[in-house]
């Protein structure tokens, strides 16, 4: 079976950005937003599709954590119904807002989160 170069890139980002996240407990968003970005997937493509593939990266992740005992389950019940929460609302304001402005708030956080870990 022949996998073309576009499935190849795609399946490359998708393994990276599970590596990321279950190494590094996140990051994975944004990893995989620029990485889908040069699959051929336009802004708001890559965003909606980053949310939905880290969801399966997080979870089995997460369930590794979890039955090596890395995971309070009391602290992640409500963390987790918060990031449900928070998810659909993200979800919900991706589809109303202008790609120019999708990318601008992407950088700014990008920025925010990597100047935080440098200090």
């Amino acid at each position: 079976m022949k996998i073309s170069k576009k499935t190849g890139m795609r399946l490359f980002a998708g393994s990276a950005i599970g590596c990321v996240c279950g190494l590094l407990g996140g990051g994975g968003g944004m990893l995989a937003v620029p990485l889908l970005k040069k699959t051929g997937l336009g802004v708001q493509k890559a965003h909606a599709t980053a949310i939905a593939v880290i969801a399966p990266a997080s979870l089995s992740g997460g369930a590794v954590y979890l039955m090596g005992g890395g995971i309070s389950p009391a602290l992640l019940v409500p963390v987790a119904l918060g990031v449900a929460l928070g998810g659909a609302l993200g979800a919900r304001l991706l589809g109303k807002l202008s790609a120019t402005l999708t990318e601008a708030i992407f950088a700014v956080l990008m920025l925010i989160c990597g100047i935080r870990m440098v200090l």
